[in-house]
């Protein structure tokens, strides 16, 4: 298709100069070993390039560097830190557009929800640039008398960053501007589907610091290939923390070994996340909400709407009602302005997709919309979104599904509504529609949902950047984003002064020599 080329001029203004190891064939060097692998694009599953897959040697180099890049950069102050990461977001303005359309060539992501996801990049930005100033520690009163005791919070050292291919911008942000402004040092292993938005973002952190004296060479880095790529990163003792987004799976992978050798561990794994629609709900407010948190991304989202609880006395009237905006949403051609919504990501999640339709109905539940393959639409990944209606017992329901099905399970009372709403192992983002305060209350309370994001009346997709972002259970229990998520990439120290001419010691001991 044709609108899908990048073309050479634009992909110029984000690749020239960018140190990485890994590389596009024909562009730059490949790595060491010359081992090489293509992405394909879910808009038509044509390749976008060739890369070049780091090898152990490299990775290990870019580990000793990013090392001495922590060293010299955790004496810079946080305020001026803090001013490389505003120019990154002045840049990411700047190039919003173009990092867009790589978003869409690489993720299959609609314009729409691409250009939102480079503001995504550019408000954690503006988010850091004011925490650069806000690193707070604390005062504490000591027991004893001529001492002060507080609390300092230090750079913490390299951070690894994995990301997933659904947000490949905005999670490395999410990340990246944090961990710089506390004064880390950073190397990123993106998705193999989306390597050149990872080398766009490399290229803007480049051109923000090219001409700030105080910012050490290696600061930031990024290691394309496949998950091998990643297991030294894991594994490595001189990695202060290693951020990883994506599976469950992956998460209990990278925990264990973290674990290992006493590494911290910042994970955002899967959910499967649940909204609970009450009589008293305003249902005009709800359909939109569920359609775009259902739908949105394709369904490729951590936080997409899976499941709807809705009471028995409206759930005809709902399903009714959402089989009729589905027949109306275009899918195709994420660069298609009519388009709301894109590709799935690769064959793989067409399968997956289609076989949990097929498990839910051999579970004796019903499909009641959608779930075809769209080969009209040409050779991409396109599918018809679809609509389960639960009639009887199921357990993919249990499992999350990256993809646009939605489940719609009745219930009687509000507890049952909720227990329904928690019986799933993951614990990301949820929802609740009702115009009954009480009910409200109840369902955010700590006898109500289980998960990290608790909403009212909003969909359980399109978080802020000023909240922390994560979950509970299988989802990790890690944050991202704003709140006090800064101080996951920061060492705590806690600091007593003796300003007087006695040693007492705390708790009264008494030990004279």
């Amino acid at each position: 298709m044709q609108q899908k080329i990048i073309n050479a001029a634009k992909l110029d203004i984000y690749l020239k100069g960018t140190q990485f190891c890994g590389v596009i064939q024909g562009t730059h060097r490949l790595a060491g070993n010359e081992s090489v692998f293509t992405s394909l694009s879910p808009i038509d599953n044509t390749p976008v390039a060739n890369f070049g897959k780091a090898d152990s040697t490299e990775v290990e180099q870019v580990i000793e560097r990013s090392k001495a890049a922590f060293l010299q950069f955790r004496t810079v102050p946080a305020p001026i830190r803090g001013e490389l990461v505003r120019r990154i977001g002045n840049l990411a303005r700047e190039r919003k557009t173009l990092l867009a359309e790589l978003i869409s060539l690489e993720a299959g992501k609609i314009k729409e929800e691409a250009q939102g996801e480079v503001q995504e990049l550019i408000d954690i930005c503006d988010f850091a640039v004011g925490q650069s100033r806000q690193l707070y520690g604390l005062t504490i009163a000591s027991e004893r008398p001529e001492h002060r005791m507080m609390e300092q919070w230090h750079p913490l050292g390299p951070v690894a960053i994995i990301t997933a291919f659904n947000f490949p911008v905005a999670v490395w942000g999410w990340n990246a501007a944090l961990a710089l402004i506390c004064g880390n040092s950073l190397i990123w292993k993106p998705s193999e589907q989306t390597s050149l938005c990872a080398l766009a973002c490399q290229q803007l952190v480049e051109d923000a610091s090219s001409t700030m004296a105080e910012i050490p060479d290696d600061l930031t880095a990024v290691l394309l290939g496949d998950k091998t790529v990643a297991d030294p990163l894991i594994s490595h003792r001189d990695i202060a923390l290693v951020s990883a987004t994506g599976s469950t799976e992956m998460g209990r992978t990278v925990s264990a070994r973290v674990a290992q050798r006493l590494g911290r561990v910042l994970l955002e794994l899967g959910g499967n996340n649940g909204m609970i629609v009450t009589p008293s709900a305003n249902l005009d407010l709800a359909l939109r909400a569920i359609v775009f948190a259902a739908v949105g991304t394709c369904g490729q989202r951590c936080t997409s709407l899976r499941r709807v609880i809705a009471h028995e006395s409206i759930i005809d009237e709902l399903e009714t009602r959402l089989i009729k905006a589905y027949t109306s949403l275009p899918v195709g051609n994420p660069f298609s302005d009519k388009t709301l919504i894109g590709p799935l990501v690769n064959r793989a999640a067409v399968k997956r997709f289609q076989a949990a339709i097929e498990t839910f109905q051999k579970e004796g539940n019903e499909i009641i919309y959608g779930g075809q393959l769209r080969e009209d639409l040409g050779p991409g990944n396109y599918v018809t979104p679809a609509i389960g209606r639960q009639t009887g017992d199921s357990q993919i329901i249990g499992t999350e599904t990256f993809g646009p099905l939605l489940y719609l399970t009745p219930y009687e009372t509000l507890p049952e509504a909720i227990s329904i709403h928690n019986s799933v192992t993951q614990g990301l983002s949820s929802a609740i529609f009702t115009s009954d305060l009480q009910e409200a209350e109840q369902f955010l309370g700590p006898a109500g949902s289980d998960c990290g994001i608790s909403n009212v009346n909003i969909g359980t997709s399109g978080a802020e950047i000023g909240g922390a972002f994560g979950g509970e259970k299988d989802t990790g229990g890690g944050r991202e984003s704003g709140s006090d998520a800064w101080k996951n990439y920061m060492r705590r120290a806690t600091n007593t002064i003796n300003y007087g001419t006695a040693l007492p010691l705390a708790q009264g001991i008494q030990f004279d020599i």
